[in-house]
C-alpha cells in the first residue's frame, strides 16, 4: 500500500508538471521554463518506476535499463544542441516518430500475456496500428522536409489504394481480437501492415502540406502512448498521451483551417493531391514584369514610411538572418517607425516556426501579428519587406481557382502601398507554383541572401 501510495503520488505530480508545463508552452516569454518543468515531471516518473517498482526483476534487466537511458539522453542531448533552426521541423518529425515505435515495439512485447481478454488485446492492437502508423510516416515526413523526398509519389488511385489498406488493417484486428489469436505471426503482419500504410499516406502529400501532417502525427503518438496508459492503469503516461494527442488534435484542426482543408479531407481524401488540370492551370505564365529594385533604393523607402510590416518565411531561417531583422526593426523603431511582423499559421515548415525563430532573437511577442489580425492593417502600411516568405503571400489563393493553394488564406501584403520582396532568386515556394505577387506593380524583388541585405539595408540607413 505504501509502495502504491508513493508511486501513484510521483505519477500525480509529474501528470500536473505536463499540465502546467503544456500551458506555459502557449507564450515564448513562459516557454522554456515550461519545457523545463514537463521534463523535470518526466524524468521523476521515470526514476520513481524504476526504483520504486517491487516486483521481481533480474539485475541485468537494471543494467540495460541504465545503459538505454545514458545513450538515448547523450544522443537526444547532442542532437537538440547542435539542429539548426531550419532544421527543427525535421528534429521534431524524428523525435514524434521514435514515440510511436516506442508505443509500437511495446505492444509486440506485452501481446501474448494479454490473449484472451478482448479488450486488453483491442488496447494493444490499436497502439500497435497507431504507433505503427505514426513512425512510418514521420521518418517519410522527415524524408520530405531534408530534401530526400523532393516530389510527391503517387501510385494510381492511391485515394483508393490507401483507403483499402486502412480498411483490410481495421477488419484483421478486428479477427485477431474477435477469435483471441495468439499467432505471433498474425501480429506481425499488422504491425508491417501498418508501418506499409503510414508510408503510403505520407507519401502522396506535397510539401506544402507538411505542417498539417506534422501536427496530425503528433497527435497519433499521444493516442497511442495513452491507449498504453489505459492498457497497463498507468495515470501518467494515460495523462500525458491525452495532452499530446488532444494538443496535436486541436493544432491540426487549427492548421486545417490555415490551409482551408477538413481534417476528413487530411485522412481520407485527396490531401495534397492536384489533379492533371489544376497542374497545367497553375503552371500557366503569369502576365506582367519583374521589377527589381536596390539595398539603396529600399533603405531610402523604409527611412521615409511610417508603418513597416515585416513578413518572415523559411528563407529567413535559412539565411539565419533572424537576428539581423531584429536590429534592422530596432533601427527603424529608433527612428519613429512603426514595425511589426505579420506571421502565417504554417509559415516555415512546421507550426510556431516563425515564432519561436524569432523568440530567439527575443523579438517582443506583442510585435509578432497572427494573421487574422494584421491582414486588415496591410492597406494602411507605407512598406511590406516579405523575406523568404513564398506560398503564405501568393494572391493565387484568392483569385486562381485552378490553383493548388486556392481558398487558403494568406497574408494580404498586395493590399500595402510598397512590397519589397527578399529572396535569392525567383525559384518557386514549396508549393512548386509561381507567385502572382512578385508580377504585382507595387512589387518590387531585392534579390540576395537574407542576412546580408538586411546587413546591408542596416549600413544603409545608419547613414541617414
Amino acid at each position: 500500500m505504501e509502495y502504491i501510495f508513493s508511486l501513484e503520488f510521483i505519477y500525480l505530480i509529474a501528470s500536473i508538471t505536463y499540465i502546467l508545463g503544456l500551458k506555459m508552452l502557449g507564450h515564448p516569454e513562459t516557454a522554456r521554463r515550461g519545457n523545463l518543468i514537463a521534463a523535470g515531471g518526466m524524468t521523476l516518473a521515470i526514476f520513481g518506476t524504476i526504483f520504486l517498482y517491487q516486483g521481481e526483476v533480474a539485475t541485468h534487466i537494471y543494467i540495460l535499463i541504465g545503459i538505454a537511458i545514458i545513450i538515448g539522453t547523450i544522443i537526444g542531448w547532442v542532437v537538440a544542441k547542435k539542429v539548426a533552426m531550419t532544421k527543427m521541423p525535421e528534429l521534431v518529425s524524428l523525435f514524434n516518430g521514435m514515440g510511436g515505435a516506442s508505443a509500437a515495439l511495446i505492444g509486440l512485447i506485452e501481446f501474448h500475456h494479454y490473449t484472451g481478454d478482448t479488450i486488453s488485446t483491442v488496447t494493444i492492437l490499436a497502439g500497435i496500428i497507431i504507433g505503427s502508423i505514426s513512425f512510418s510516416g514521420s521518418m517519410i515526413a522527415w524524408g520530405k522536409l531534408n530534401g530526400t523526398f523532393k516530389k510527391p509519389f503517387r501510385l494510381p488511385k492511391y485515394n483508393l489504394v490507401n483507403n483499402l489498406v486502412f480498411l483490410v488493417l481495421v477488419i484483421f484486428a478486428a479477427y485477431i481480437a474477435w477469435t483471441s489469436s495468439g499467432s505471433q505471426l498474425y501480429l506481425y503482419i499488422l504491425f508491417f501492415g501498418a508501418i506499409a500504410y503510414g508510408v503510403l499516406f505520407v507519401l502522396p502529400i506535397g510539401g506544402a502540406d507538411m505542417p498539417v501532417v506534422i501536427s496530425l502525427l503528433n497527435s497519433f503518438t499521444g493516442l497511442a502512448a495513452a491507449l498504453g496508459g489505459f492498457l497497463y492503469g498507468n495515470m501518467v503516461m494515460l495523462t500525458g498521451g491525452i495532452l499530446v494527442g488532444s494538443a496535436g488534435t486541436i493544432l491540426t484542426l487549427a492548421m486545417c483551417n490555415a490551409m482551408n482543408r477538413s481534417l476528413f479531407n487530411v485522412i481520407f481524401g485527396g490531401f495534397g493531391d492536384t489533379s492533371t488540370d489544376e497542374a497545367e492551370g497553375s503552371s500557366q505564365t503569369i502576365k506582367g514584369s519583374i521589377k527589381k529594385t536596390t539595398v539603396s533604393d529600399v533603405a531610402i523607402l523604409m527611412n521615409y514610411s511610417q508603418r513597416i510590416i515585416f513578413v518572415p518565411g523559411y528563407g529567413l531561417a535559412v539565411a539565419q538572418a533572424q537576428h539581423a531583422i531584429h536590429e534592422l526593426e530596432q533601427l527603424l523603431e529608433s527612428k519613429g517607425i512603426e514595425v511589426k511582423y505579420a506571421i502565417h499559421p504554417v509559415a516555415g515548415r512546421m507550426p510556431g516556426h516563425m515564432n519561436v525563430l524569432l523568440a530567439e532573437t527575443n523579438v517582443d511577442y506583442d510585435k509578432l501579428a497572427e494573421m487574422e489580425d494584421v491582414n486588415p492593417e496591410f492597406q494602411n502600411t507605407d512598406v511590406v519587406f516579405v523575406v523568404g516568405a513564398n506560398d503564405v503571400v501568393n494572391p493565387a489563393a484568392h483569385n486562381d481557382p485552378s490553383s493548388p493553394i486556392f481558398g487558403m488564406p494568406i497574408l494580404d501584403v498586395e493590399n500595402a502601398k510598397q512590397i519589397i520582396v527578399n529572396k535569392r532568386s525567383m525559384k518557386p515556394g514549396y508549393a512548386g507554383i509561381e507567385n502572382e505577387l512578385f508580377y504585382n506593380q507595387k512589387t518590387s524583388m531585392l534579390f540576395g541572401d537574407a542576412k546580408t541585405v538586411i546587413q546591408e539595408l542596416l549600413t544603409e540607413l545608419k547613414g541617414m
